[in-house]
């Protein structure tokens, strides 16, 4: 899969693929949305690998949405990007899936004085309270929210989620190396479920210096190619 990605602001990283992964295993269909797609790595990487699904993508950087329009195309995969910021975005339908690789850096963070970058990462941009709840009233009944997030956030997290009525149901665990604190967490989460949390085996990224056969396995799959460009 081609990615055109902005020649020298954010740029997705193997947090997105990882995610993918994740999602990927819940085999999803009927209307999926994208939270935050950014250049659109996300939701056309499940599209590409589920074609029944119906793909839309909410992004409120004019820039970035036109990333991803210009991926859709370029990938030939059928999507609807709406411009708009996902506080504010209604939808009367109801989704299947949200997916969403968000913005999670707490504001006590070092931050970044590039405005396309500082909005892609720090959760200052969406609120993890006002973030939970338009995904809730925007899910189906049984509906699936599947995210990642900052571990050392992940108490809150399932908080706010109780808080909005959404119930875990899978957790992973990203360590970089087997003997390193975990780096991100990916969140399954439904509307209405009553089961209990399973934790799934942690994913490593990294054995010793070189890509642990998991994530070897992920970027085969995945086979992306990153162009920096500007459009």
């Amino acid at each position: 899969m081609l990615l055109y990605q902005p020649e020298s602001s954010y740029c997705y990283n193997s947090d997105s693929l990882f995610l993918y992964d994740f999602i990927c295993r819940l085999q999803p269909k009927g209307r999926v949305l994208d939270v935050g797609a950014g250049s659109g790595v996300l939701g056309l990487l499940v599209a590409r690998e589920y074609p029944k699904i119906t793909l839309e993508m909410v992004e409120k950087q004019q820039a970035f949405s036109e990333y991803a329009r210009h991926n859709a195309r370029v990938n030939n995969i059928a999507c609807h990007i709406h411009h708009q910021d996902f506080l504010t975005f209604e939808d009367k339908s109801g989704y299947d899936y949200i997916i969403s690789n968000p913005p999670f850096y707490h504001e006590g963070a070092s931050r970044s004085s590039d405005v396309m970058r500082h909005t892609a990462r720090y959760n200052v941009h969406l609120p993890l309270r006002e973030f939970f709840m338009r995904t809730a009233q925007l899910l189906q009944p049984q509906g699936h929210f599947i995210f990642c997030y900052d571990p050392s956030q992940f108490a809150l997290v399932c908080a706010e989620l109780s808080s909005a009525k959404l119930r875990v149901v899978t957790v992973q665990f990203v360590h970089p190396k087997p003997d390193r604190n975990a780096s991100l967490v990916m969140v399954h989460a439904r509307k209405n479920s009553k089961s209990l949390m399973k934790v799934l085996s942690p994913f490593m990224a990294f054995t010793g210096n070189e890509f642990s056969q998991a994530a070897r396995q992920v970027y085969s799959r995945a086979r992306t190619h990153s162009i920096k460009c500007q459009l």
